[in-house]
């Protein structure tokens, strides 16, 4: 990797602030934009990218970069990859790099899986898939809508997809491995079969269904195989994060049938959890799309309970969600079928907060001709409000109470303000807050690493300090500054951006480029101020100059040297060399 010409011209026509804003939400605040940092568990947006300098920085867990690097670390691209990928995105012409083939070991299954899709696809559209296509399309599901999801028809009562794998000279050792085949035969017989995508759009599983009265399991799914953990995968991701910056929110379903759908009244914006539990890794898949989520699970019992559970996982991580809860048990599948886009949308349109929504459970079961069950509830409700920020909210929550059971509004402001202050005490004494371990910094260095900024900053300065020649006793600070006026010399020009690309081979530099990247230093500079941090480095160096004399004078025996020595000290201190 280098500095070079096209790196800097692909660069110059990317912004950085879009390329990071399709990958995760990012929020204006004055000159930058803010984010969930990727890099670590971040719960509050804690990663600043700058359309500016065009770097992006995080401030807890400092990784810093441009959008070369993001691309490298967030979508494990090489750098010619990130190069190649922006350069057809901006119309350079990048066919002089060379991009290595991956060798990915599963890259047979997925072959085998891509393989399957087609062959699926192609019996539902044969002859023998006329009561398949029939029973699709009594259920509202067109010839767009299957292509658009791939979906298929496994044939009954033949071993035909095995046979025609192992034609192609695949193991059917690994068809039994990834799930297509059980024992050498063939595992889905007579089912509709709906690909499983993963996050990239890659097909690593199916889900078959029975389009018939057969007394069987409704569903047959993939097992679990290495390219297809349930837990990691979250159905029609690939194409909800385009629709999702979009329509600037994410409804979650719980089944594939549900984002199906939705999909035929135009939601796109629309994932699925293939079951009613939430992992960390689709929670951490969720927060990389959007922080203003819609939960729209079945309306039963499980399905309210999933709802119930799942909105305190994101209230653990600071994301507070809306609830839909449908009527007469419906999910969103059966729901449109029967009331038709317009009432799906409304129900979406007026989805509630989590604490609303979990306010109005309370109220199952609760027998309000019971003075102490009544009391109960009260307190409870009062309790879960103690959680809300909005002052505004806790105020109608409370007058609404006060109206409903015929009570002083006062005597409930007193017992929100007992619990919030019991809440507050409890949470201090379980939040245990870990000190991000810093790196103090002297003086000297703090001057150092401000004038390095000023020098990516403000041209003029460059010549300043290479006019100046400051002794920099730490090395990684002097080959830093000369590889600034070495890039300066070579390209005419400067740029944060431009030059982090270069400094990726320089690994060993790059920590310390980092730390002045993410030290909050000054930009605008005079040459009065700049001459005052050229000062403090110019006493430092002395100091550090006058430190080494002493202690080579504390070993000297010959009193002559110790004479030269000392004399040699004398004039350090009194600016004479």
């Amino acid at each position: 990797m280098n500095g070079g010409t096209l790196s800097n011209l692909i660069r110059s026509k990317t912004d950085i602030v879009d390329i990071i804003g399709e990958r995760i939400p990012l929020v204006k605040r004055g000159k930058n934009f803010f984010g969930v940092c990727p890099f670590h568990d971040d719960t509050n947006p804690s990663m600043s990218v700058s359309r500016e300098k065009q770097i992006f920085t995080c401030f807890t867990c400092h990784h810093t970069g441009n959008v070369f690097t993001f691309l490298m670390d967030y979508d494990k691209m090489s750098f010619n990859e990130a190069l190649k990928y922006l350069g057809d995105r901006v119309g350079v012409d990048t066919k002089g790099v060379s991009v290595k083939t991956k060798d990915n070991k599963y890259s047979k299954f997925y072959e085998i899986y891509d393989f399957s899709v087609k062959y699926y696809q192609n019996n539902l559209l044969s002859s023998f898939g006329s009561k398949a296509r029939s029973y699709l399309e009594n259920r509202g599901i067109d010839k767009d809508t299957i292509k658009k999801f791939s979906i298929g028809l496994s044939l009954p009562n033949n071993n035909d997809l095995t046979e025609l794998l192992v034609k192609k000279n695949y193991n059917v050792e690994d068809l039994n491995k990834i799930g297509l085949s059980n024992n050498n035969y063939d595992i889905y017989k007579d089912r509709i079969m709906f690909p499983l995508f993963d996050i990239s759009g890659k097909v690593v599983g199916f889900s078959g269904r029975i389009y018939d009265s057969r007394d069987e399991s409704k569903y047959i799914n993939t097992k679990e195989t290495p390219i297809f953990v349930k837990g990691e995968q979250l159905y029609n991701y690939h194409i909800a994060k385009e629709e999702v910056r979009n329509k600037k929110y994410l409804i979650i379903m719980e089944g594939f049938m549900d984002v199906i759908r939705a999909s035929t009244i135009g939601l796109d914006n629309t994932i699925a959890l293939m079951g009613t539990a939430l992992t960390k890794e689709q929670m951490k898949l969720i927060k990389r799309l959007s922080n203003n989520i819609i939960l729209c699970l079945d309306g039963d019992k499980p399905g309210q309970n999933a709802s119930y559970k799942i909105g305190e996982e994101f209230l653990k991580e600071g994301i507070e969600v809306k609830v839909v809860s449908l009527p007469n048990n419906d999910d969103p599948d059966s729901f449109i079928l029967k009331e038709g886009k317009d009432r799906f949308l409304s129900y979406i349109e007026n989805a509630v907060n989590y604490n609303d929504f979990k306010i109005n459970a309370m109220r199952e079961n609760v027998n309000f001709n019971s003075d102490i069950e009544k009391a109960n509830y009260i307190n409870k409700v009062i309790e879960e409000i103690s959680d809300i920020d909005d002052e505004i909210r806790i105020e109608i929550i409370l007058k609404k109470l006060a109206k409903e059971f015929d009570l002083e509004y006062n005597t409930l402001g007193k017992r929100f303000q007992e619990l919030k202050k019991k809440s507050d005490i409890q949470v201090k004494k379980e939040v245990k807050i870990e000190p991000t371990p810093t790196t103090r910094k002297n003086k000297y260095n703090q001057a150092i690493e401000q004038v390095i900024y000023f020098m990516l900053t403000n041209e003029w300065v460059i010549s300043e300090v290479e006019r100046e020649r400051l002794l920099l006793p730490d090395e990684t600070f002097r080959i830093l500054v000369q590889e600034i006026i070495y890039y300066y010399k070579s390209y005419g020009s400067i740029s944060i951006a431009d030059f982090y690309t270069y400094m990726q081979e320089k690994k060993e530099l790059l920590p310390k480029l980092n730390s002045i990247l993410n030290g909050g230093y000054n930009e605008e500079v005079d040459k009065d101020t700049l001459f005052l941090y050229f000062g403090v480095i110019r006493e430092y160096s002395k100091e550090k100059q006058i430190k080494r004399l002493q202690e080579k004078m504390a070993s000297e025996v010959d009193p002559l040297e110790q004479a030269r020595l000392a004399d040699e000290i004398r004039k350090l201190r009194i600016g004479e060399v």
